[in-house]
Parts: C-alpha cells; sequence; structure tokens
C-alpha cells in the first residue's frame, strides 16, 4: 500500500514561496511517478508538475513554468514543490500523487494513490 503525506501549505502574500513536501511510505520513487496537482473551489483538480521515475525532465503546466520546481529526495522518499513569485491564483488545495509507469501524465484519472491535500492561499 502506497501512503502519500503532503504538507507545508499555508498562508503567504504574492510574490512570496512555500515549499510543499510530499512524503511517501517506503522507496516509492524508483517505481512511481510522481506529481502535484491543485484544485481550487469550484474547478477540476489540474495538474501542475510531475517527475517520472526514470527522472527524465520533469513537466509543468505552463502557468508555473519558470515559479515552480519539483524534485525528489529518494533518500528521504520526499518529493518537493518549491513555490516561487507566487500569485493569488494559485491558491488551491494541492495534492501529490503517483502512478506506475514512466509517461507523466497530466490527467488525474491516470494516478492511483492520492494524498490528502494540503491549502495553499496566495493573498493580494
Amino acid at each position: 500500500q502506497v501512503h502519500l503525506v503532503e504538507s507545508g501549505g499555508g498562508l503567504v502574500q504574492a510574490g512570496g514561496s512555500l515549499r510543499l513536501s510530499c512524503e511517501t511510505s517506503g522507496p516509492i520513487l524508483s517505481r512511481f511517478t510522481m506529481s502535484w496537482f491543485r484544485q481550487a473551489p469550484g474547478k477540476e483538480r489540474e495538474f501542475v508538475a510531475g517527475i517520472s521515475r526514470s527522472l527524465s525532465t520533469p513537466s509543468y503546466t505552463e502557468s508555473v513554468k519558470g515559479r515552480f520546481t519539483i524534485s525528489t529526495d529518494n533518500a528521504k522518499n520526499i518529493v518537493y514543490l518549491q513555490m516561487n513569485s507566487l500569485k493569488v491564483e494559485d491558491t488551491a488545495v494541492y495534492y501529490c500523487a503517483a502512478k506506475s509507469g514512466v509517461y507523466i501524465a497530466t490527467q488525474f484519472h491516470e494516478y492511483v494513490y492520492w494524498g490528502q491535500g494540503t491549502q495553499v492561499t496566495v493573498s493580494s
């Protein structure tokens, strides 16, 4: 069983930074592709960033390119999402997700394992 636990969310002013962490239940990073999704009130869950178990080039949604960085610490079994230059429109619940295979899927239904989410609120 795969367990994912997110942390690091909070309230930040526009232009600020946060680092989200996703702790995984053991050494799954070599077996799964890991991604971050977010869901704002009244909106569908959307792909934010993903990194393949093959550690190929990460993938980002256009709106966060140059501002967010996904990375992994395989020794600690943690996936990070560094978020800089935050905007009000980045406000959402952020979820960590895992799927098998090396393809970084952007559709949420392709991911099997999910964390409980962490709230990120960006104020103007």
